[in-house]
């Protein structure tokens, strides 16, 4: 079917283009031929006249021969001024005047075509012409061949031979081209249809640049491009559904185990026991699954609530609110401002500090401050640190490192990816850069634009505000009868 359809489009814009150049060559041709017609007309009265030069002179001089030399096409008779035949080539000899008409209105000549003159065969073109004598006005008849609009057979036939020959050449040349372009085309479908999910790695042909327009090889290209990308992602989905897999598997393995144990010696199972066991695990399944949704709608590019946040000021409430493992060292810059999601801003600072309690030796430093317009914060921690081939790693899902800092220490191997695809939501970066010691993540995103200042009248607070004396009355009565009564549209209900 393909096939068909890229004939059809070869035979569509080859017809369409013979169809063009036919219709150029036929107008072409028409002009030529109304050019040739036009000299043979010019070239018939140039006859005449030649014949006229010769003629009259004898008739002047009185030397008119009765038979008139002449050429194989042209038929010529002299008469006098009484009307009779005087003087005639040999095809009119004896022959009574081939037309009847003379000049008038005092013209030298007069021109019709008939079909045939007096004495002829054939359609000719007659010209009488008046030569003035002594005794009258002598008339000089010349007859020629007429010329058709298009000039001659001969010129029809180049007109048409040359038309056919432009046409046919101009109509295989674009056939051809357009083979040539459709070729490579034909091989990238060929090769895309015959990719599946299993043969990611196959990849279509591209074109020899000398050999086809750079459109189809810039597509080839293209197409590889995306086939490149489509098998990373692939092979990175591959990877995460097993890495997710075996997650989710190892608790619940384990939570089996205990209950199996349990309900196999339930009379020796310490039943408070295993339930706390199994709910840990069931805590860590919650985590995971918790963690893959967050994921899955940030993939999906969730709408970020931004909103103006003082930088230092989220980070602070959250360190403020949260129990520590380790020593926190604190280096908070003020009015640090930021266009962004307060709840996803203060998951990655969660993140990264989950991060850092789980691998820090004593310490840890959190950093808010502000570098050329950006909003940088950093958490550091004095633990074994990440090596530099694999800083881009640990922001992969579910990746495992080497033990010190293996995700199983308590983390679900997704806090990480989180924190990043966070940042990039919010058009930042958060990224490992060298430290002393530790592992320093560093979070870098625009800071708000600046504001114009505007002047305007201080405003009251409530507090400083007049009570309106009827409310002030009637807060008094409420007090005096000892019950408090608040009007329906006052209430305010229990959050």
């Amino acid at each position: 079917m393909g096939k068909l359809r890229r004939s059809s489009f070869r035979t569509r814009r080859t017809l369409a283009t013979g169809v063009l150049m036919a219709l150029m060559c036929l107008g072409l041709s028409l002009l030529f031929l109304m050019y040739v017609g036009g000299k043979e007309d010019d070239n018939a009265l140039h006859q005449g006249l030649m014949a006229w030069s010769k003629v009259e002179p004898q008739i002047r001089q009185g030397t008119l021969p009765s038979l008139l030399p002449h050429d194989d096409d042209e038929a010529i008779q002299v008469l006098d001024a009484n009307g009779t035949v005087v003087a005639a080539t040999s095809q009119l000899t004896g022959a009574p005047p081939m037309v009847s008409f003379h000049p008038t209105n005092e013209k030298l000549s007069t021109t019709q075509v008939l079909c045939p003159p007096a004495g002829l065969s054939g359609c000719k073109t007659v010209t009488s012409i008046n030569v003035y004598q002594p005794d009258g006005i002598w008339s000089m008849h010349v007859a020629t061949p007429t010329v058709p609009w298009y000039g001659t057979t001969t010129a029809v036939f180049l007109a048409v031979g040359t038309s056919l020959l432009v046409t046919t050449a101009v109509s295989c040349w674009v056939f051809r081209d357009i083979s040539k372009a459709v070729a490579p085309v034909t091989a990238i479908q060929r090769q895309l249809a015959d990719i599946s999910a299993a043969q990611l790695e196959r990849r279509v042909p591209v074109p020899v640049p000398y050999n086809t327009y750079e459109e189809v090889r810039v597509l080839a290209e293209t197409v590889n491009g995306t086939l490149d990308r489509l098998e990373a992602a692939y092979e990175r989905l591959r990877r995460f559904t097993s890495d997710a897999s075996h997650d989710l598997r190892s608790p619940i393995t384990a939570m089996r185990l205990q209950l199996d144990e349990a309900l196999t010696y339930p009379q020796d199972a310490d039943w408070p026991k295993v339930a706390t066991a199994v709910l840990a695990g069931v805590d860590r399944l919650q985590a995971i699954v918790t963690d893959l949704l967050t994921l899955a709608k940030l993939d999906a590019g969730a709408p970020l609530s931004g909103e103006p946040t003082d930088l230092g000021a989220l980070a602070a409430a959250e360190l403020d609110q949260r129990a520590h493992g380790a020593k926190i060292v604190r280096r908070i810059e003020e009015g640090v401002c930021v266009d962004c999601d307060r709840l996803r801003i203060s998951r990655v600072l969660v993140n990264l500090l989950d991060n850092a309690e789980r691998h820090t030796a004593s310490q840890i430093s959190v950093t808010v401050r502000a570098e050329n317009g950006t909003a940088v914060m950093e958490v550091l921690d004095d633990g074994d640190g990440v090596a530099v081939a694999d800083r881009e790693r640990v922001f992969e899902r579910f990746t495992r490192l080497d033990a010190a800092r293996d995700r199983d220490s308590g983390g679900t191997g997704l806090g990480l990816a989180i924190a990043r695809e966070i940042a990039q939501a919010h058009a930042g970066t958060l990224t490992i850069e060298d430290s002393d010691r530790g592992a320093r993540f560093v979070l870098r995103i625009p800071q708000c634009p600046p504001r114009a200042r505007t002047t305007e009248a201080p405003q009251e607070s409530p507090a400083e505000r007049p009570i309106p004396r009827r409310r002030l009355e009637r807060l008094t009565a409420i007090v005096m009868n000892g019950r408090r009564q608040v009007a329906p549209h006052e209430t305010n209900p229990a959050r």
